[in-house]
Parts: C-alpha cells; structure tokens; sequence
C-alpha cells in the first residue's frame, strides 16, 4: 500500500505563490511516478502535472505551463507543486497520485489517491 497526504493548500490572491507538498509512505516511493489532478466544483478532475520516478521527466497541461514547476526529493519521499502567478480559474481541490507504471495525464492510470488539499485564489 502507498499512501499521499497533501498539505499547502489555502487561500491566496491572484498573482501569489503556493507550494503543495506531497508526502508517500508506504512501499518504496522512488519507483513511483507521481501526478497532481485538480477538481473544481461542478467540473471534472484535471491532470495539472506529472514527474517521472526519478524526476527526469515531468509534464504539465497548458493552463498550468510557465507557472507551476512539480518535483521531487526521493530522500524525503516528498513530491511539490510549485504554483506561481496564480489565478482565480486556478480554485479547486488539489490532490497527488502515485502510479507504478510511469504516471501520465490519466487520472485513469494512478492507483492511489491523497484526500486533496484546498487552494482558493481570490481575484
């Protein structure tokens, strides 16, 4: 079993920072690839970014490309979100995954799930 908690979610003015944190215990967290998804209310859940196991490949949707960075530190088995000049189309629950395989922007493809942390931009 692998378990994510987030954390640094909140409420922020557009054009402020967060860093989420997500933190993996359980087996052994290097081989995972780790994925943020973001649900709005009344809409679906949204790939936000992706990092590969080692950290040598990441991906982002459009939204978020040139203002959140994902990465990772395997010695403290804690992937972040880095979100800057955020925005208040940015609002919604935010949650990391963990896939064995290699991740991807499939919600469909990550096997276990955090309980999500709140971000509120405020316009």
């Amino acid at each position: 079993q692998v378990q994510l908690v987030e954390s640094g979610g909140g409420l922020v003015q557009a054009g402020g920072s967060l860093r989420l944190s997500c933190a993996v215990s359980g087996r052994t967290f290097s081989y995972y690839a780790v994925g943020w998804f973001r649900q709005a209310p009344g809409k679906e859940r949204a790939f936000v970014a992706a990092i590969s196991w080692n950290g040598g490949r990441t991906s982002y949707a459009d939204p978020v490309k040139g203002r959140f960075t994902v990465s990772r530190d395997n010695a403290k088995t804690t992937v972040y979100l880095q979100m800057n000049s955020l925005k208040p189309e940015d609002t919604a629950v935010y949650y990391c995954a963990g896939d064995l395989m290699g991740g991807g922007s499939s919600h469909a493809s990550y096997d276990y799930w955090g309980q999500g942390t709140q971000v509120t931009v405020s316009s």
